[in-house]
């Protein structure tokens, strides 16, 4: 289709015009600088609240580490509140920690013991024998506790999928004793 004079003139000055380009280009690209900038601070923000969920957990773990006595449930009920404290978390937080200790002859880990805070099941036996690639390599008969931690990060601003659970496995090896012990 021929378009008219009157229509290609109009094209032509539009093409040709220079007056009020800032104000359009301003407009086009503001709410791209916007939402820009808003995606950077919700992705900081992410790993910024995964950084102090992993300090918190290795804090947890070096806090158990140094035990000498056994502990009970009063005292995993304080790690929790701890970890809620400290990992500025909701009541969804959830907190696993685990005593295992590798056996040489089945060449798999064992669970001495393991304890939960929140909504996640206690880790069993054949749980931990699988474990074998997440764990470290340790000699025969040494202990680690495992500390796990659930807490959950919703974005302040919706510009994607970042709402999620962040979790963190983090282990230590007993320091003052050769085992932590739970009080039956």
């Amino acid at each position: 289709m021929i378009l008219p004079n009157a229509i290609k003139g109009f094209f032509r000055r539009f093409r040709k015009e220079t007056r009020a380009t800032v104000a359009v280009e301003a407009v086009i690209i503001l709410p791209i600088l916007f939402w820009a900038y808003m995606a950077m601070f919700v992705f900081f923000d992410a790993f910024r609240q995964t950084s102090i969920n992993q300090k918190a957990a290795f804090t947890i773990g070096d806090m158990l580490s140094r035990e000498t006595t056994a502990i009970n449930n009063d005292y995993l009920d304080g790690l929790d509140n701890m970890f809620k404290f400290l990992a500025r978390s909701d009541e969804t937080a959830r907190l696993r920690v685990t005593v295992v200790r590798w056996h040489e002859k089945s060449e798999k880990f064992k669970r001495d013991w393991s304890q939960t805070r929140g909504d996640v099941d206690a880790l069993t036996d054949s749980n931990v024998a699988g474990m074998t690639d997440v764990l470290p390599v340790v000699p025969d008969g040494e202990r680690i506790i495992l500390v796990e931690t659930w807490s959950h990060y919703t974005a302040p601003f919706n510009i994607g999928p970042l709402s999620q659970d962040l979790h963190n496995r983090v282990f230590t090896r007993p320091r003052f004793a050769p085992k932590l012990v739970w009080e039956s």
